[in-house]
This record gives structure tokens, sequence and C-alpha cells, in this order.
């Protein structure tokens, strides 16, 4: 069996090729095999690696840029995965496929589930939705499993720029109005190595929970909080940093304007994801602080 996996050198699809290696034989492509913004490349990939299972982490990732660069973004967002799901169904294949948070306005009190209504508020939210809808259309065999705040140890993240600026700076202003639950990278690969598990030992496919499911970690906090704890976790493990926790203020995001809006509200309800295939999700603090201590090096 053969699995071709995506984005082989962002945070997830890193930690990807650990934790699909002992499922089966990893094709793992970056940019440099395969440009995802050229839908016959992705043709030609798909049909000489006649895989049993694609799994795409890739994405454009860029949520500011992609106000003015959304041809680019909906090309590997929203038309990427079509294409991929069009293949697959061509070959009988199983497709896992990743989408995001900012598929919702973020005005829900309460955390969303996957019945809720999508309405993304940012050209990059946009194109996530519109490549779940692309991928829902060309194939029932996939599975789409919206996350949100990943951090890994490898790649640019929110915890690594926190570790980079608190050992800058004397003090930091970080947003505290935004909510949702950071979840690292390798939880989301030992998640899909899971399902992938189980789809194999599957008898009956048509019986396999295909669908949209949410996948985030335990808890919730907000950006200020997070930042806060990486670097307490970070001065825990040894590292000297300029700003301590007590040293990073509170902001509202009126305070700090960007590009493209962001939810205030990603918490994301699991249930579905958790009963479907029995799992039961680690708190959110429990994979940060890993990340941190392999940032570090600790």
């Amino acid at each position: 069996m053969r699995i071709l996996l995506t984005g082989r050198n962002g945070q997830v699809g890193f930690e990807l090729r650990r934790a699909l290696a002992p499922l089966a034989e990893i094709v793992a492509v970056g940019h440099a095999e395969c440009d995802f913004a050229r839908p016959q490349e992705i043709r030609r990939l798909v049909r000489s690696v006649r895989p049993a299972i694609i799994v795409n982490p890739a994405a454009y990732t860029a949520v500011d840029r992609a106000e003015t660069e959304r041809e680019l973004a909906f090309a590997i967002n929203a038309t990427a995965p079509r294409i991929l799901g069009e293949e697959a169904a061509r070959l009988g294949a199983f497709v896992v496929h990743y989408s995001t948070d900012y598929v919702f306005d973020g005005t829900k009190h309460g955390a969303y589930d996957e019945s809720d209504a999508t309405r993304p508020r940012s050209a990059y939210g946009e194109s996530k939705r519109e490549g779940e809808l692309a991928l829902l259309n060309a194939t029932h065999h996939h599975l789409i499993l919206r996350t949100g705040w990943v951090a890994g140890t490898h790649g640019a993240n929110f915890a690594r720029t926190m570790l980079r600026l608190a050992s800058e700076r004397d003090s930091l202003s970080v947003v505290a109005d935004q909510w949702g639950a950071p979840t690292s990278a390798a939880l989301l690969a030992d998640i899909t190595a899971h399902l992938v598990r189980q789809r194999q030992r599957q008898v009956a496919r048509e019986a396999f929970p295909y669908g949209t499911y949410h996948c985030v970690a335990a808890g919730e906090t907000n950006w200020c909080d997070y930042a806060r704890f990486v670097v307490g976790s970070a001065i825990q493990f040894g590292r000297p940093l300029k700003a301590g926790p007590a040293a990073i203020r509170a902001i509202t995001t009126a305070e700090y304007p960007t590009a493209a809006s962001r939810p205030a509200n990603s918490r994301l309800d699991t249930r579905k994801l958790r009963e479907a295939f029995g799992l039961e999700l680690p708190h959110w603090q429990t994979g940060i602080q890993h990340v941190v201590q392999q940032i570090l090096g600790a």
C-alpha cells in the first residue's frame, strides 16, 4: 500500500512523515516535487504514484497576504483539493485533508460543531472553505479535519515567534480577546495515523465514518495566556529570557489591526471525532509544553 503525503516540509507534514511511516510506503512531496498552484502537475503526480491513500496538509497559510494573493490562495487551498479528490475517485483512493477554524466567523458564544454554518471573513478562510466543498463534491471517500492554532517543532508558528521575541524584548503585547485551543502538529499527525489505521482495518469500506471532523487539543485559552504559557515553560526548562510571563501585556484585537480578520472565537467542538473514532484528546498545554521543549532542545 502506498500513501501520497503532500506538504512534506510543513509543520504537520513533517510530523506525518513520522506518524504514517509504520502504516505503508510513504511518498512524501513538497513544492520542489509538485507546484500545487499548477493542476496538471498535481494530476501527473497522483497518476504516477497511484496511491491508495492521499494525505494533504499542503496549504497556502499566509493569512494576511491572502487578501492580496487571492488567486494563489484559492489555487492551492481550493483547486488543489478538488484535483486530488477527482484523481482519488478515479483510483478508488481515500483522502485526508486539513481545514481550519477560519471557515467560521467567530461570533458564536460556544464551541463550533460540524453542523454550524460556515461564514469565513477572510480570503484565507474563503479559500479553505471552498477547498472543503470541492473535495466533498469530488469524492465521498474523504476525511476533512478542521483544526487551528497549530504549533510544531518544525517550521514557523506562534510559539516559536513568542520565544524569539521574548529573548529580544523586555516586554510584549499580545491579543487576549481571541480564543481557541493550541494544537501540536504531532497530535494532529498521531490522530491522522489512528484514523488511517482504522480505515485500513475496515473491511466494509462504505461503513467507514467519512466526513468532516473538528480536531484540536482539549481546553481553551487566548493568545496572550498562550504566550505566557510558552514563555513560562521555556524559563522552567532553563532558558533565560528578557521578557517573562508578567511582562506580556494583554491587548485587544482593535489594538493590533491586521489585513485579514481573525475569528474572535476559534473554539471547535471535537465530540463527533472522539465518539466516532474512540479518541481521548489531551489538554493543549501537554502538547505545547512538548513543542517548547523540542524547540529549545531541552
